[in-house]
């Protein structure tokens, strides 16, 4: 515009000087410019026009509420957050600065365009910031980005960040004013702009995987021992100890009992605060297998133990069954209690699910040690305080060791951290 409008050097470098400080300051700057032609027809280039210089136009776009809270979130999490913008560098250096994304080096498109092989490779590592960018760039960033092994979000509203949000692992649209084409090309669409929905998203996806390992754990740790007290009577020349209706019990009632309690587990405090898992870690690994053993092993042999002792004590078979099998079971939600929250000094607050499955668990217990049918078709006999005390006793027992394993169980480091891609 200024060289349209024909001014002066010196003119021109005191408007470059103002235009600096307004987008400094956060703002986009336009310039204006009037002009008339007396003639029907507009002349077929617009250096052909005689414009005066009107002046300039700041245009405001604050950051919603939030934002800054959202990226230090994802800082802290090991999500690294990129702006990319068509705006003026300095605008896009002012707003990155609110928004809490290091913007000590930014860089324009065309330098993004312009390097490649080990050059990108160091600017795409220290530069947060990309200004003046135009679709074929932003596609360069996410295609490099995913070749350093990193796992990309990209955000957009527009038809020139199609491209990228298709490149991306996932795409990820604006419901609200993002074109037709933006939506179509993502994976994922926001109904209400927010970039904290986003994080949300992140949070919740790693509770679910966090809660999921959490019950994989427990039911390793439950099997173990229902397996071993069906060997070890065998192996000891003991009375038989678990039959068809004794398993079926445990697998039927207490496991999918059990099970809800896991689904609604609430989020680790510090789960936000972890760095990324390897994109190759499995969720089921040789590792939860092993810890969910050892809990097990743990139950088998305080279970086995307990029902050796009792055939020592020539403790009557149905009775010493009975005694066996409520350890068992009470054992069975000393794992699922442990597992629920086992990076915490405690297992946290009970929630209605988790209450119900233990509350349920005992109610069945009771009965099938109560009720005559019940107890004739489980072959229970009549337990005394003796019984109870070594029952309950042997259950607690699994604690410590269950505890004791908190530190195997913690989460891995990743390799590196998870870039996203924020378009704005």
């Amino acid at each position: 515009m200024f060289k349209l409008c024909q001014l002066s050097l010196a003119r021109t470098a005191q408007l470059q000087a103002e235009v600096q400080r307004m987008a400094a300051a956060g703002l986009r700057v336009l310039a204006a410019a009037t002009g008339r032609w007396p003639n029907g027809r507009l002349p077929d280039q617009p250096d052909d026009l005689p414009l005066q210089f009107a002046g300039l136009v700041g245009l405001e776009n604050p950051l919603k509420e939030g934002v800054a809270e959202s990226v230090a979130a994802c800082d802290a999490a090991g999500i690294r957050v990129l702006m990319l913008t068509g705006d003026h560098p300095e605008t896009a250096r002012a707003i990155a600065r609110q928004a809490g994304i290091p913007a000590d080096y930014v860089s324009e498109g065309d330098v993004l365009a312009r390097e490649g092989g080990e050059h990108l490779a160091e600017l795409v590592g220290r530069t947060c910031v990309y200004a003046r960018v135009k679709p074929e760039q932003k596609l360069r960033l996410v295609q490099m980005l995913k070749r350093q092994g990193a796992i990309v979000a990209m955000t957009g509203d527009g038809v020139n960040d199609a491209p990228a949000l298709r490149a991306a692992h996932v795409g990820i649209a604006m419901g609200a004013r993002g074109t037709d084409v933006a939506r179509e090309a993502a994976d994922l669409v926001l109904t209400r702009d927010d970039f904290s929905d986003i994080l949300n998203a992140v949070r919740q996806s790693r509770r679910l995987f966090d809660n999921l390992s959490k019950a994989i754990v427990y039911i390793v740790a439950a099997h173990v021992p229902i397996a071993g007290l069906v060997i070890l009577p065998l192996l000891f020349g003991w009375p038989e100890l678990l039959r068809p209706a004794h398993v079926a019990f445990l697998e039927i009632v207490i496991g999918p009992l059990c099970g809800l309690a896991f689904e609604s587990v609430a989020a680790e405090p510090d789960l936000m605060r972890r760095p990324p898992l390897p994109v190759e870690k499995p969720l089921f690994s040789l590792r939860t297998f092993l810890i969910g053993l050892a809990q097990g092993l743990a139950l088998l042999a305080s279970a086995g133990i307990l029902y050796g002792w009792l055939q020592q004590t020539q403790t009557p078979a149905d009775t010493a069954r009975a005694t066996a099998f409520c350890a068992l079971v009470l054992g069975n939600l000393t794992l699922m209690v442990n597992n629920r929250s086992p990076h915490q000094r405690h297992a946290g607050t009970w929630d209605g699910a988790t209450r119900l499955a233990v509350a349920a668990t005992l109610a069945l217990l009771a009965l099938t040690l109560q009720w005559p049918a019940l107890r004739g078709l489980f072959e229970f006999g009549p337990l005394g305080i003796r019984e109870w005390t070594a029952a309950l006793l042997a259950a607690v027992t699994v604690w410590p060791v269950a505890r004791g394993l908190r530190p195997l169980g913690r989460p891995l480091s990743a390799a590196g951290a998870l870039p996203c891609g924020a378009a704005r």
